[in-house]
C-alpha cells in the first residue's frame, strides 16, 4: 500500500505540468523586467523624440511649442504669469512660491515679455527657447544632451553689456 501511494504521488508530480492552463507559464526574466515601470525621460531628454540620445533643434522646437500649448490653459495663444508658472498642487495642498521664487518668476516673465504687454506670445516664448538651446549647444553641432546642458548651465551666460571703467 505505501508503494502504491508513493507511485501515485510520483505520477501526480510528473503529470502536474500537463494539467496547467495553457497560458500559465512561469515569467521569464524579460517579462519580469517589462512589468517594472519605466521611468520617463526628464529634463532636456524628454524632447528626444527619436530616442537617439540627443535633442536636435527640430525636436527642441517641437517640444517647446507643445509645452507652450500645454501651458496656455485658456487657449488664447498667449501666456499670462499665472499660466506660465502654474503648478499642480501636491496632495491637494496649495503650494505657494517663496518671496524669492516669486521675484525670480516675475523677472523671468518680464524677460520673456519682449513687448511689455503683460503677456507672452508663442513668438516671445520661442525666442527664449532658441536662446536656451544655443546656450546649451556648447559644441555648436545643433544637438544637445543632458551632460552638455548641465555643463553649459554651470557657466555664467555671456553678459552683452559690460560695465568698464
Amino acid at each position: 500500500m505505501p508503494k502504491l501511494l508513493l507511485l501515485a504521488t510520483a505520477l501526480l508530480i510528473l503529470a502536474a505540468p500537463a494539467f496547467a492552463a495553457p497560458g500559465d507559464q512561469a515569467p521569464t526574466a524579460a517579462a519580469t523586467s517589462a512589468a517594472l515601470p519605466v521611468r520617463a525621460p526628464s529634463g532636456v531628454m524628454r524632447y528626444d523624440a527619436n530616442k537617439d540620445g540627443a535633442v536636435d533643434r527640430a525636436e527642441w522646437k517641437a517640444g517647446q511649442e507643445a509645452r507652450f500649448k500645454r501651458l496656455d490653459t485658456n487657449g488664447d495663444g498667449k501666456l499670462n504669469q499665472d499660466e506660465l508658472f502654474a503648478r499642480t498642487p501636491a496632495g491637494g495642498n496649495s503650494v505657494l512660491p517663496s518671496d524669492r521664487q516669486a521675484g525670480r518668476q516675475s523677472a523671468y516673465f518680464q524677460r520673456l515679455d519682449a513687448d511689455k504687454d503683460g503677456l507672452v506670445t508663442l513668438l516671445e516664448f520661442m525666442a527664449q527657447a532658441e536662446r536656451n538651446f544655443a546656450r546649451c549647444d556648447l559644441d555648436k553641432n545643433g544637438r544637445i544632451d543632458t551632460a552638455e546642458c548641465r555643463q553649459a548651465l554651470q557657466r555664467k551666460p555671456a553678459d552683452p553689456i559690460r560695465n568698464t571703467r
